[in-house]
Order: C-alpha cells, then structure tokens, then sequence
C-alpha cells in the first residue's frame, strides 16, 4: 500500500511540475496609430507552435516551457520579439512600419518560402505600389520595364495591346522559348505569340526568315490586369529557378494576386486618366533641291508642299482610363478580394487601340483548424485593333512603308475619299484608314490551393500542399485588306485579303507536395519538401485566309481562292522534386535540392532528365562578432549552382507532313525539316555569386552579383544535302 501511495506522490509532483512548466502567453498587437493589426503571425522561436491575431489583434498561445521567445511577423511592419514566462505571459506590442526588405517574405520554391535576408540568388521582388501605383500600365510586362535588375524588356512593336519580349540575363536557346515561365497562384501562364496570319499580305517571313510571329502578334501574358496584383518575384536565372525544371532556363516570374484580409470590410473606387503620345519623333528629313530634282520630285513639291508623314501617323494623342472597383474583408474563417477592372487605350495611329475588362474572385477559408483552401478566378476579356505594322517584304506594312515615302508625295484622299497610290508600294493613310486587323480574346485563369496540417509537434511539422489550376482562353483574330486598297491594283497582285484566325489553348495542371519542418535546440532547423507535377497543354490554332475578293465583299465563301492552316500542340509533362533546406539561427542558410522531368515533346517519352540545385548564404552581421552598433546593418556572402532545361519543340522529334494532291487525290509529303528521334531538352548550368550590403539603418543597399551561365545541348537545324530527300535536320 505503501509503494502505491509512494507511485501516486510522484504521479502528482510530475504533473504539477508539468502544469508549472505550461502557461498561455496571450496579449494584442497593434501599430502605432493604436489600431489592431489583423493577421499578425506568432511564432515560439524554436518550435513549431505558431497562432495568428485575431480581429481585435488579440493572440493566445500555449507554451510548453516555462519560458519561450514569441517572434511577431507582419508584411509592411519591422518583425519584433519578446521574452515571455508564467510570471510575464505577454502584453500589447506595438509593431512598426518598415521600408527594409529583409525581412520580407519571397517565393522562390513550389511550396516553401525564403526571408529575403536568406536567400542565396539575386532575386527581384516588385511589389503592388511599384506595379501600377505611380502609373497604370495598360499590360503587366509594361509594368515591369525598368524595375528588374538584369532583364532586358523590349516593345516588339507599338502597336496597343502588348506584344513585348522579357529576356533574363541574355538568350537561352536559339529556336526554343526564350521567355520566362510565369507563374500567377500557382496557374502555368500560356505566353505564346501567335500567328494573325498577316503574313500573306507583309510576306514578313520572307527573305529566309522563317519566324512565323513577325506579323505583329500580341503575346497572352499581356492578358493580366496589374491592378490586382500583390508582387511580383522574379527569379533570373537556372541557380534560382531550377527547382521548376524543364520550363525554367529562361527563368520564372512567380506572380501573387491581391487577397481579402480579417477585418473591415472595404469597397474601393479608383478612375484614372493619362494621355499617350509619342515621346519623340525622329523628325523629317531635310533634302536639298539638287537631291529633291535626283528624286524626280521636284514637280510634286511645287504643286504639294512637304508633308511631314511621320507626324500624320504617330503625332495624335491618345486617351487612357482605367477603372476599377473592389471589395474586400472578412473574418477569422474566411478572406474575400472582389475585383473589376476596365482599361481602355486609344492608340496614336487611327484605327487602333485596346480595351479589358477583368473580373478576379479570391477567397480564402479556413475549413477546419488544419485545413485551408485558397480560391482564385479570374475572367478575363481583351480587344485590340492593332494595325498594319512591323517588318513586311512588300512595302504595305505601314512603319516600313512610311520609311521609303517622300514628304513632297501627296496621300490624301480626293473628295469622294478616293486614295492615290503611293510611291512607297503603298499609301500609308490609306493602309491605316482602311485596314482591319483585331484581336478578341477570352480568358479564364483558376486555382484551388488547399494546405492540411497532418501533425504538430513541439520541435516539428508535416503539412500536405496540393494545387489544382487551369488556364484556357479562346483567342479570335480578324484582319481584312479590302481590294480597293491600291498596292492590290496591280495585275497579279492578292486582289485583296480576308483572313479569320481561332486558337483555344488549355493549360490543366496538378501538382502536391509534402513540406516537413523540424527544429533542434541547437537553433539548427530543418525544412524538407518532397512533391509531383503534371502538366497538360493543348493548343490548337486554325487560320482561314481568302484572296482575291469579289468587289467590296469582305466574306471568305465569295472569295475567289481560299486556304487553311491548322496547327495543334498536345504536350503532357510529368515531374518530382526533392529540396532540403537547413537554416542555422539565419546566420547559415543552405539548400539542395534535385527536380526530374519527362515530357512528351523529347525522342523518348518515358526518359527522365535530372536538374540539380545547391546555394548556401552566409549572414555575417548574425554572428556574435559583429558590432550591434555598425553602420553597415546587413553583410551577407552567398552562392548558388542550379541547372535547368527548355523542353525540345513540338514538331522536333517527327518529320511534319503536309497535305496535297496526287492524281487528282488527296496525299501526303514530308516537309523539308527532318526531325531528331532521340531530340531531349537543352541545359543551362548556372553558377551565382554575390554579396548583399545594407547601409545606414538599411537606407542604402548594394547588391553585388556574379554568374556565369552555360547552355549544352541546344537545339539547332543544320543544313544537309538535298539528296536525302530534306534541306535541314534539327540536331
């Protein structure tokens, strides 16, 4: 009896040491106007055990120790930390604004995030006031020119409605993709260019130049509104990106949309207004009467005067609006951000301009204590009236007709609106008077990403991410070249041109990952990440072209030739990662990692091709022999090698074959390319080197960044001997 009442004694000591040893830290956090902050996140440093404030900015918490370390982490304010015990458990904190950056929060993998203080790549971040609060760009790669160190963003043309190339630290493949793959909530962004069919009338790709997007052809990520947007990360190169594999030699652009957040409901009104013109003309030549009389021109000067073209064309002022209203709020259990927007673009060149509207829906809600899911849907409806422009071989495109025509020509119409012809092959105000070149696409981009807490402990974590997104869009092209256009008044010519475009393109994607989080005493911790994607495109374009109108009809059935094209891709890819990432008290943060990927586009199918990534970054002033009172706040050493690949086109590892007929029956010939069954996917290999330094409190910041970059296995088409029946093979 004795020994039982001795087992029980200590049964209670134990317990009641171990309720001494556990007390709620609890208290409110606010900023420094006294208002509560919503959302703020509560960690105890060292564990896994974490709470967010609720609507009031209250935060309750159990502690399994008799004391701990709370650290509170909010986007926008200064993190803070505080010693907590069952004596003090907690109290109101005040947290304060911050314009430093390293503390914030950046996406750099497939489900985890890095502290900017810790990365180990030179990666851009760009967040909402620099994506459209100075100035509404009326496409999402407008906003990003001259923001990101490294890229080079050019206009393909001027033409409204996008149409530009993003290059990250210089060219990765010769006659594969060269743009970025981005990335919007987790949704694969179709970006592809395609063709308006124009090429008919400009022969643009002409000359040997086979290209088939010279005929001024916008690209689809020009689709996305910057009005709701929340950042923008950028990761440049292969040592940052290889995590994505075979899509990423050109880098990724990781892209995060405005979310609702706990508390008062808002409701948003902005219009604003702008003026386009062009920033500056070249102006029109001066000729001098000998050089006018050499022209043959002297005649026409007399009875016309100089005109100055160039003014005729780009010297109008167009009108920009956009207008947009939201809503956004909620609780503890579910977030909502509402959105419409309407951009409307007068372009400077007559006939021309772009509208959009979008529609965005994200909802949050949190369905039980560990699982949560993020909604996002985004409609999206574009129209753009685009012109007649870039290159052409037959002088009717109107920039490269504007350049051969002389100021003392006369291109005006008569009154009964009648056009002369013009000296250049064409009569550039007749060409953008009379010309019919649009685009209307629809878009629906959508996302379900679901996050499950599997288990909780003390010192670790296992949690279950999994996205399912999808992006279609419907794209219709129209372009009409009326036969009384004069450069189709010669005999032989097109005798006019109707041409109807369609493209549907569906991109399905399905991806999950494993994250497990462990942290040590020693301050050592440990994230873990294991997952799969799949990824399903089909793109399949159809362009109807007529010539040889019937009078002013514009109908492709009374055309007197008509011809068309079809052009479908069927892409399905299949991939796994595995990363580890070991973070020591944020003085040493190293990361490995290796991506596999296998698509249908290479020789073979089923062939796994494997990408490896390493970096390590070393914070300095975290080491205790930094001086607290330095100048210098941040002094960070870091490298990384990563390496990535650019999946092989479609058409390279089969020979095409064309339609045609043979004995008045229909038939089959090979087109003179022959394909590479064994064709893989081009690798890039990337090693980065850098230093990160803030100055002055963080007022002053210097980035320093070295990388040499390698691109193996390109794909090229090299010429061979005509007797093989081919003109060239892709090797």
């Amino acid at each position: 009896m004795k020994t039982k009442f001795t087992f029980l004694f200590a049964l209670m000591l134990c317990f009641a040491a171990t309720m001494q040893a556990q007390f709620t830290a609890q208290g409110k956090i606010i900023e420094a106007s006294g208002e509560p902050l919503i959302g703020v996140s509560v960690l105890v440093k060292g564990t896994t055990l974490g709470t967010i404030t609720d609507i009031d900015g209250m935060y309750s918490i159990m502690v399994n120790s008799s004391e701990a370390e709370l650290e509170f982490s909010y986007l926008g304010y200064k993190s803070s930390t505080i010693i907590v015990s069952a004596d003090s458990p907690g109290g109101d904190i005040t947290l304060a604004e911050s314009t430093n950056q390293l503390d914030e929060i950046v996406v750099t993998g497939l489900a985890t995030n890095v502290k900017r203080s810790n990365l180990a790549n030179a990666v851009a971040s760009i967040g909402a006031s620099e994506i459209s609060g100075v100035t509404s760009q009326p496409t999402m790669e407008g906003a990003l020119y001259g923001k990101i160190k490294g890229a080079d963003i050019r206009s393909n043309s001027g033409a409204p409605g996008g149409g530009m190339s993003v290059k990250l630290r210089g060219v990765t493949s010769i006659f594969g993709s060269q743009q970025p793959l981005y990335i919007v909530d987790g949704v694969f962004m179709d970006n592809s260019t395609i063709s308006l069919g124009t090429n008919v009338v400009s022969a643009a790709a002409g000359g040997g130049n086979t290209a088939s997007n010279q005929d001024d052809a916008s690209n689809r990520i020009a689709d996305l509104v910057t009005e709701d947007i929340e950042s923008i990360e950028v990761l440049k190169g292969a040592s940052a990106s290889g995590i994505y594999g075979s899509r990423a030699a050109a880098g990724v652009v990781i892209i995060t949309t405005k979310k609702g957040k706990a508390g008062k409901n808002e409701v948003k009104l902005s219009q604003t207004f702008g003026l386009l013109s062009a920033t500056r003309l070249l102006g029109q030549r001066n000729y001098s009467p000998e050089a006018v009389d050499a022209l043959g021109g002297t005649a026409a000067l007399a009875a016309n005067g100089l005109t100055d073209y160039e003014n005729e064309l780009y010297g109008n002022t167009g009108l920009l609006s956009t207008t947009q209203l939201s809503f956004s709020g909620g609780n503890d259990q579910t977030t909502y951000y509402v959105s419409g927007v309407y951009k409307d673009e007068e372009g400077i060149v007559e006939n021309t301009g772009y509208t959009k509207g979008s529609f965005r829906a994200n909802i949050g809600h949190q369905l039980t204590d560990r699982i949560k899911l993020d909604v996002s849907s985004n409609y999206i409806n574009a129209q753009s009236g685009r012109g007649f422009f870039n290159n052409g071989n037959t002088n009717t495109t109107v920039g490269y007709a504007q350049a051969f025509t002389y100021p003392w020509e006369n291109l005006f119409p008569d009154a009964n609106d009648v056009y002369p012809a013009g000296g250049a092959g064409s009569n550039i105000l007749e060409t953008t008077a009379k010309v019919t070149n649009d685009e209307n696409v629809n878009r629906f981009i959508n996302s379900v990403n679901a996050t499950a807490q599997l288990f909780t402990r003390d010192n670790q974590s296992l949690k279950l991410v999994g996205t399912v997104a999808r992006d279609q869009y419907n794209l219709e092209t129209q372009a009409i070249f009326p036969r009384s256009l004069t450069f189709f008044s010669a005999d032989g010519s097109l005798g006019g041109a109707s041409i109807l475009g369609n493209t549907r393109s569906t991109i399905n994607r399905l991806a999950g990952f494993l994250v497990h989080d462990y942290y040590t005493d020693s301050g050592m911790n440990f994230t873990t990440q294991v997952g799969m994607t799949g990824e399903d495109f089909d793109r399949n374009t159809i362009i109807t072209t007529a010539t040889d109108l019937n009078g002013v009809e514009t109908s492709i059935s009374q055309a007197a030739n008509q011809a068309s094209f079809q052009n479908q891709i069927i892409q399905k890819d299949r991939g796994f990662f595995v990363q580890e990432e070991v973070n020591f008290n944020d003085k040493v943060f190293a990361t490995i990692g290796l991506r596999g990927d296998r698509s249908t586009n290479n020789g073979d199918a089923s062939k796994m091709y494997y990408y490896p990534k390493a970096n390590i970054a070393v914070n300095l002033h975290e080491f205790g022999f930094w001086n607290v009172d330095s100048q210098i706040n941040q002094f960070k050493l870091r490298a990384a090698y990563g390496e990535a690949g650019t999946f092989a086109n479609f058409n390279d590892r089969f020979n095409l074959l064309n339609g045609t007929v043979i004995g008045g029956s229909s038939g089959l010939t090979s087109s003179t390319l022959r394909g590479n069954s064994s064709v893989g996917p081009e690798r890039q290999k990337e090693l980065e080197i850098g230093t990160d330094i803030a100055l002055l409190d963080n007022k002053v910041s210097i980035e320093i960044t070295y990388y040499n970059k390698n691109v193996d296995d390109v794909l090229l088409r090299a010429q061979i001997p005509t007797s093989t029946g081919f003109t060239s093979e892709v090797v």
